[in-house]
C-alpha cells in the first residue's frame, strides 16, 4: 500500500489542486477570460473594438500574462481576430457560420430534450422550475444580463439531465460560438417574451416525460431565436446604411 492509498478521497482530490503561484495564475487567466468574454457577448465590447494589452491591464488590474492567455482563448473561440503587429479586434458574427450552427445546435438540444425526458424526476423538475422562475423575474425587470445567465443555466441543466457526457462536451464547445447570437436575439422584446413562453412549454414536456415533444420544443426554440438574428443580420447587409441605422433605432 502506498502513502497515497492512505489518504481520504477528499485529501487525494486536494493534492491535485494547484497551489500558490501556479493556482493564482490560473485563476487570473480564467477570470480575465470570463470578463472579456462576457463583455463581448453582451455588447459592451462591440464588433470592431480594439483590445489593447496595456489598456486592458490597466482597466482589469492584471499583468500582461493573463491578458495574453485570455486573448489566445478568445481567438480560439472565434470572438476576436488576432492581427500581426496590431491589437486584436472583436470579430463580427459570421452569418454563414451561424447558419450552420443553428441546425447543429438545434439537433443537439433536441436530442438532449428527448434523453432528459427519460430521466426526469421531481427534484430535476424543481431545479428547472426555479431557473425558469428566475428567468421570468429578470424578464419582468428588464434585466437581460441576469436573464441570459439563468437562461444558459437552464439549457445546460437539460443537457446534464440527458446523462450523456459526450453530448455535454459538444454542447459546451458550441455554446461559446452561439452565446452572442442568443444574447442578441433577446434584444427584441417580442422575441424575449416568446422565449419565456417556449421555456414554459419545454418544461411542461419534460415534466410529462414526453420525449417527442421535449425534443421538438427544444429544437424549435433554438431555431426561433437564432434564425431571427440571422434574418436581422441579412437585413442590415441588404439595406442602405442610413436605412439600417434607422431600423435599429426603431427596435
Amino acid at each position: 500500500m502506498t502513502a497515497q492509498d492512505d489518504l481520504s478521497p477528499l485529501t487525494r482530490l486536494l493534492t491535485l489542486v494547484p497551489v500558490g503561484e501556479e493556482r493564482r495564475k490560473g485563476d487570473l487567466s480564467g477570470s480575465t477570460t470570463a470578463i472579456l468574454r462576457n463583455e463581448i457577448v453582451t455588447g459592451v465590447l462591440p464588433p470592431g473594438s480594439r483590445l489593447n494589452e496595456r489598456e486592458l491591464c490597466e482597466r482589469l488590474k492584471v499583468s500582461r500574462t493573463p491578458i495574453r492567455e485570455a486573448l489566445k482563448t478568445l481567438a480560439q473561440e472565434g470572438l476576436i481576430i488576432v492581427r500581426p503587429n496590431h491589437s486584436p479586434i472583436v470579430s463580427d458574427m459570421d452569418i454563414e457560420e451561424l447558419t450552420s450552427l443553428v441546425e447543429v445546435v438545434a439537433t443537439i438540444e433536441g436530442l438532449a430534450g428527448r434523453l432528459a425526458a427519460r430521466h426526469m424526476n421531481e427534484a430535476k423538475i424543481a431545479e428547472l422550475g426555479l431557473l425558469h422562475y428566475t428567468m421570468y423575474l429578470h424578464h419582468t425587470r428588464h434585466e437581460l444580463p441576469g436573464y441570459f445567465e439563468a437562461n444558459k443555466a437552464f439549457h445546460r441543466k437539460i443537457i446534464e439531465f440527458a446523462e450523456n457526457k459526450v453530448l455535454l462536451w459538444v454542447w459546451d464547445l458550441l455554446a461559446l460560438r452561439v452565446d452572442r447570437a442568443r444574447y442578441t436575439s433577446n434584444l427584441w422584446p417580442p422575441r424575449w417574451s416568446a422565449a419565456i413562453q417556449e421555456h414554459e412549454t419545454i418544461l411542461g414536456a419534460l415534466k410529462a416525460g414526453n420525449e417527442e415533444q421535449a425534443a421538438q420544443h427544444m429544437a424549435n426554440h433554438v431555431r426561433n431565436g437564432l434564425s431571427l438574428v440571422i434574418a436581422r443580420m441579412k437585413d442590415d447587409i441588404s439595406e442602405p446604411p442610413s436605412s439600417a441605422s434607422k431600423s435599429r433605432e426603431c427596435t
